[in-house]
């Protein structure tokens, strides 16, 4: 990895370049209050923001830490190489028409690649980057307008997207930001460098990342170890859901998007919690800055109004959040804070007979939070300032406060909407310790992720990743069934004939019922090629007339199905080998029930990933109905894991769908297989 210290913590900026990008680099600096040198690189003007300026980068009076690289795209790589070789320590490249302008620019890829030889060992961002913003050191190598102020710790970005990094510059929730990187093009440092470049500061508390495509998965699970050892957590928001996103993101920024689900994947894999949105991404670092992740998914609401308690209870529906019943010693305090009047429940409406009696709420708060809960909201929305007295909601807020004190819970006041939330109490919350959530479902959704942050996760070791399979072919169903019967799924006993009367014999061989398949008709249910619960050497003999193959496939027909699962593993260049698990047979495409994780997989991820699943009762045995044999599915699949791990380099697809799982066994009735040529 290289050495970022010197172009994140710079004491010594350069700005090479003369158009008003450059000036506001300088200025900028200069507002936020950076107490180093300040050095303008420019071959015609003298002055620039009000300092002297030096005619060319070779006269500049040392090697500066950190240069922002105003200049157009091929003399950007000249200075790129002429700061190289003097020793600076790092270059923001502004300019773009390199890689990610492929299509309208041809020499654009070869320019990034002499971009790359000219930096050398010198760490260069982008090109096509808007640069950096340090609020710890004042250091703001930056073009444009921006909304961080001086502080001494907080949470770091690195964001794929400029226009998104100067949108959360500009917010007013009270999360103290630290550092915002963009990462351009990542020709040399790509995202996972630069975030634990930006780990290594004792002053970041966390970490959040704006993901359009993953251009090195070693270098994310370099990331996520690195996280682990010094203690703080990282949240993301990742891109590439939708078709336009994917191709947004491929000509914005040259990245690799992949597949959704394994871009979900390998987020979960690697312990980052994934945000929907901004929005929730925000609110999770501040839960993360003021304290860490939860310890767990417990937590309590206070409120003073019931349609706030009703609201709470009704959005954490869609998160993992619980909302734990009172006990007897909670129940008796409330009473005894809140008197009879008041209905006791969790969330909780204190209503408004203690509203303004400050000792009265810190009493009803410290009551409420005995027991076993990782945080309590107090839901508190503002009046506007500007037209209102909020004398007594600041009593809740440092109700809140004595309640963290008194009892080391964590508390967190929230906003039901955003705009009830003002910076300056949020500020002052967060400067106690205290989450000032500013919208109810960001904040649910927050402590969801938070939660889902603190628990405990196995280490499942690096990504199988897969290889480039040439001149990829689809196997027969006989053919596919054969090699992974090899490595121990256990599929239906079978088959091959190509007459009416081969068929019958083979069918009689294997013992009736028998299915009936027509050997390469794609879509076999549709076009009539597939025939169930054939009793006889004659049905058997009229299927195969009426189907038109040259072949057919005889299997034992599979009985005492109870589920019927999908198995299917796809070669993604993005993240590595993609494990989908879900619904099978016709409830496939019906149900869309599927829960996605990256090969290897232990035995155990993959038992919680079916777990997950709408079906999943029908699993365990629902109703008083049988189970199915989970020992058998779980070993099904790992004969899949194990097939593909000895095929990775050739392998294009695998799918088993349907596997039919009993309450003896699980079998492959259908199988698919894509692979290349082993070369």
């Amino acid at each position: 990895m290289r050495n970022l210290d010197r172009l994140l913590r710079p004491r010594s900026i350069a700005v090479v370049g003369g158009g008003a990008w450059c000036a506001n680099v300088l200025r900028e600096c200069r507002k936020i209050g950076f107490s180093g040198d300040l050095w303008p690189v420019h071959p015609r003007r003298t002055e620039m923001a009000g300092l002297p300026v030096f005619s060319h980068v070779e006269d500049l009076p040392g090697a500066p830490d950190a240069v922002f690289v105003g200049v157009n795209r091929y003399v950007t790589v000249e200075t790129v190489a002429l700061l190289s070789g003097m020793g600076a320590g790092g270059a923001i490249c502004f300019a773009s028409g390199f890689a990610e302008a492929e299509r309208e620019l041809a020499d654009g890829p070869e320019l990034q690649r002499a971009l790359i030889d000219a930096a050398g060992d010198m760490p260069i961002l982008g090109p096509n980057c808007y640069g950096l913003l340090n609020a710890l050191d004042g250091a703001v190598l930056w073009p444009d307008q921006h909304g961080l102020v001086p502080v001494e710790r907080g949470v770091a970005f690195v964001l794929q997207s400029s226009n998104i990094a100067c949108n959360i510059s500009m917010q007013a929730r009270g999360l103290p930001i630290a550092y915002i990187l963009t990462a351009g093009n990542q020709a040399q440092t790509d995202l996972a460098e630069m975030g634990r470049g930006l780990l290594a500061d004792p002053r970041v508390t966390a970490l959040g990342l704006h993901i359009e495509g993953i251009a090195d998965l070693r270098g994310l699970e370099a990331l996520s170890r690195e996280a682990r050892a010094v203690g703080k957590s990282i949240v993301a928001l990742k891109v590439g859901a939708s078709d336009q996103a994917r191709a947004a993101t491929v000509s914005h920024t040259a990245s690799v998007a992949g597949s959704d689900a394994g871009g979900r994947a390998v987020l979960a894999r690697l312990g980052i919690a994934q945000a929907r949105t901004l929005s929730d991404m925000l609110e999770t670092l501040k839960i993360l800055h003021a304290g860490g992740p939860l310890a767990s998914n417990r937590i309590a609401s206070m409120s003073c109004s019931g349609g706030e308690a009703s609201l709470m209870a009704d959005l954490a529906l869609d998160t993992g959040l619980v909302f734990p019943a009172l006990q007897p010693e909670q129940a008796m305090a409330l009473a005894e804070a809140l008197g009879p009047k008041v209905a006791l429940a969790n969330p909780l409406d204190y209503h408004t007979y203690i509203w303004g009696d400050g000792p009265a709420t810190a009493s009803c708060f410290r009551a409420m939070m005995q027991g076993d809960l990782a945080m309590g909201c107090a839901v508190l929305d503002f009046p506007r300032p500007d037209r209102c007295d909020g004398t007594d909601w600041h009593k809740v807020v440092e109700a809140a406060v004595a309640t963290q004190a008194a009892t080391g819970k964590r508390m967190a006041v929230l906003g039901s909407i955003p705009e009830t939330m003002p910076e300056a109490v949020a500020d002052a919350a967060m400067a106690q310790g205290i989450v000032p959530f500013c919208g109810m479902g960001e904040a649910l959704a927050a402590m969801d992720l938070a939660a889902w942050l603190g628990e405990a996760r196995e280490d499942q070791g690096p990504v199988l990743m897969p290889g480039r399979p040439v001149a990829a072919q689809v196997l027969s169903e006989a053919e596919a069934k054969a090699r992974l019967a090899a490595h121990g799924v256990r599929v239906p006993r079978a088959g091959r004939a190509a007459s009416p009367e081969a068929a019958a014999r083979v069918a009689q061989s294997i013992g009736f019922p028998v299915v009936l398949k027509g050997e390469g008709v794609a879509h076999k249910t549709e076009a009539g090629a597939i025939a169930l619960n054939l009793r006889d050497a004659a049905a058997v003999g009229t299927a195969v007339r009426g189907m038109g193959a040259e072949s057919v496939l005889v299997e034992e027909m599979v009985s005492g199905g109870l589920v019927e699962l999908l198995v299917g593993v796809v070669r993604d260049p993005a993240h590595g080998f993609v494990l989908t698990l879900g619904a099978g047979g016709t409830l496939t495409e019906i149900l869309k029930d599927t829960a996605s994780l990256l090969l290897p997989a232990s035995r155990g991820a993959v038992q919680e990933a079916l777990s997950r699943l709408k079906i999943a009762p029908l699993l365990a045995g629902y109703r008083g109905a049988a189970a199915v044999n989970m020992a058998a599915v779980l070993d099904t699949v790992m004969a899949v894991q194990a097939f593909v791990t000895e095929e990775a380099s050739w392998l294009e697809e695998v799918e088993i769908n349907p596997l039919i799982c009993t309450g003896a066994g699980a079998i492959a009735a259908d199988a698919l297989i894509t692979i290349g040529e082993k070369t």
